[in-house]
């Protein structure tokens, strides 16, 4: 069995740091996505566009389930909020 090399710190630092930091924006990018999602689907976009079921209800299928996952995916921005808070009353 072959196994995995062990990164240096001098050579895995920056790597490790770039990861973290897309990964953050990343996690931040979804519950605006989402949220925009059920709005454009509320609004009546076509239904090609954004994949809804022609004649369906506009409150029985997608925009819940969007705004479900953006309310699921707000914890990052729940802590970017709570941490700005935070600084904010120590300073």
């Amino acid at each position: 069995m072959s196994r995995l090399p062990h990164s240096t710190p001098s050579a895995g630092g920056n790597a490790a740091g770039l990861s973290s930091g897309v990964a953050r924006w990343l996690s931040l990018a979804a519950a605006p996505t989402f949220a925009a999602m059920a709005f454009l689907t509320a609004g009546g976009a076509p239904s090609d566009m954004i994949c809804a079921m022609h004649g369906a209800s506009m409150f029985g299928g997608m925009v819940p389930m969007y705004l479900l996952m953006s309310l699921f995916h707000a914890g990052p921005w729940l802590r970017l909020v709570a941490g700005a808070e935070g600084s904010a009353r120590r300073g």
